[in-house]
């Protein structure tokens, strides 16, 4: 059999390929490339001068600042702290242990504008943390630190999440046979179980950022929404719709879907590499 033939005959080896395939992309094109698209020719009616200073305007560059610099310190915090109630949840035997991971679904099920009124409610300074921290003159309420407890809140489980079920997957036993064959604490975390998990925590990460970055609901209840202060760019966006300002929201939008789109293909690299070494390690 040529090699030619043999090419055909693993195309073959999976019916319905060409269909599916083709059903795909037309599903992908209905519901992303082509609204995608739409916001990119709606900026079109923009000369390049006033885009330029549509998305250069001080209020404009401060909202998208505080979105991505947030969205990416929550994303952080969430990693680490996710990764430990991942670690409590699959490694260690307590009363309780059930209640706790079905408690970290909350963010997912509970309404971004409940979670909002929520945390407000918390963290105002008559609230049930927040007067414990006005005698130490934080204020989390209607500031930036707000945004930040709330992204952290509606992130959190898409790190549990998705490295819950690789870390359940390494076995225990791998870490015991390091430990006999010498290999400390730290060793072991660097060597053995960190490589097995970095593809997932930095899946997590992606998604925990990606949710954040978007993250409208939650968000405007406990920021205040002050101008340069604590305005978030998808507010800015609505703001701009409500005047009736199309051009400029899409434009802002488009700014906002091409950094995310950057910094998630990063991620996805960095992703992709890590796998590669962590195989190559194995």
């Amino acid at each position: 059999m040529s090699g030619a033939t043999l090419a055909r005959y693993r195309w073959r080896v999976i019916p319905g390929f060409g269909i599916t395939l083709g059903t795909t992309l037309l599903w992908l094109s209905l519901i992303v490339l082509i609204p995608l698209a739409a916001l990119f020719l709606k900026t079109t009616e923009l000369s390049l001068v006033r885009f330029v200073s549509i998305i250069t305007s001080p209020r404009v560059v401060h909202a998208l600042e505080l979105s991505f610099g947030l969205s990416l310190a929550a994303a952080a915090v969430n990693l680490v702290f996710g990764f430990l109630v991942v670690w409590a949840l699959v490694r260690y035997q307590f009363p309780g242990r059930r209640l706790l991971d079905a408690m970290v679904d909350i963010p997912f099920a509970l309404p971004t504008a409940v979670a909002g009124i929520a945390l407000t409610n918390l963290y105002s300074e008559n609230g049930w943390l927040g007067q414990l921290l006005a005698p130490l003159g934080i204020q989390v309420a209607f500031t930036p630190l707000g945004i930040f407890v709330a992204l952290v809140f509606v992130g959190l489980p898409f790190v549990v999440r998705t490295v819950q079920p690789v870390l359940e997957d390494l076995e225990a036993e791998l870490e015991e046979v390091a430990a006999t064959l010498g290999a400390s604490r730290l060793t072991t975390i660097r060597r053995v179980i960190f490589p097995a998990i970095l593809p997932a925590l930095l899946t997590g990460f992606a998604l925990a950022f990606a949710r954040a970055v978007g993250e409208y609901g939650s968000v405007i209840f406990i920021a205040g929404n002050l101008p340069n202060v604590s305005e978030i760019a998808p507010l800015l966006i609505v703001i701009r719709l409500e005047e009736f300002r199309y051009a400029d929201a899409t434009a802002i939008a488009a700014v906002m879907l091409v950094a995310s789109f950057l910094i998630l293909l990063a991620i996805n690299l960095l992703q992709r590499w890590s796998g590669r070494r962590g195989g190559g390690l194995s």
